[in-house]
C-alpha cells in the first residue's frame, strides 16, 4: 500500500528539506504500526517560528510559535483506526488524514534541550503529529497521555530511533 505525503516549505526553511525521506518512513512507520489499511495523503508544511505562530493565531487563537501543529480532517477513535469514519478523496481514491505543520526553530531548539540529532527531534515531532491525525490526544494529563506516549515511544523504536539519537 502506498500513501502519499506532500511536502511544502515557506521561502527561506528548507532546512528540513533534506530530511524528507525520514520524515516520510516516519509517517509510514506510525500509519503501519496503528494498522491504517487503506492508502492515505498527509501534507507536511515546513516553517519556522514566525509561520507555525501565524497558523497557531488563525486556526487556534493562540498567538504564540510552537514545535508542531496537527489539523486531522476526520474523528478517529484513538487505537482503532477505521477508514469508514472518514471519506477518500473521489479524484485520488486516498483517505486524506490532514495536515501538519513543523518548526524548524523549534525542532533545532529542542533537540539540543533533549540531547537528540535534529533527524531524530523532527522524526519524534512527526510521529507525534500523525497520531493526533489519527485521534490521539494527551491534553489529559492522565490516560490519553500514557496512551499516546506509548503509541510515540513504539514508533519510534520501530524507526530505529531511541531517545539520545
Amino acid at each position: 500500500m502506498r500513501h502519499s505525503v506532500t511536502f511544502t516549505h515557506d521561502e527561506g526553511v528548507n532546512a528540513l528539506w533534506e530530511l524528507r525521506g525520514l520524515l516520510r518512513r516516519a509517517i509510514r512507520t506510525a500509519l503501519d504500526a496503528e494498522g491504517v489499511d487503506v492508502p492515505c495523503e498527509v501534507d507536511v508544511l515546513l516553517t519556522d517560528d514566525a509561520g507555525i505562530r501565524a497558523i497557531n493565531k488563525e486556526q487556534r487563537g493562540v498567538d504564540a510559535a510552537t514545535d508542531v501543529l496537527s489539523f486531522p480532517a476526520w474523528e478517529f477513535t484513538p487505537g482503532a483506526f477505521d477508514a469508514a469514519a472518514g471519506e477518500p478523496d473521489p479524484e485520488t481514491g486516498l483517505l486524506p488524514l490532514g495536515d501538519m505543520a513543523l518548526s524548524i526553530e523549534h525542532i533545532r531548539a529542542q533537540a539540543a534541550e533533549y540531547g537528540n540529532s535534529l533527524g531524530r527531534e523532527a522524526a519524534y515531532l512527526t510521529v507525534h503529529s500523525v497520531l493526533h491525525l489519527l485521534g490521539y490526544d494527551h491534553l489529559d494529563e492522565g490516560e490519553q497521555k500514557k496512551q499516546m506516549r506509548a503509541r510515540e515511544k513504539a514508533v519510534m523504536a520501530a524507526l530505529g530511533l531511541a531517545e539520545g539519537e
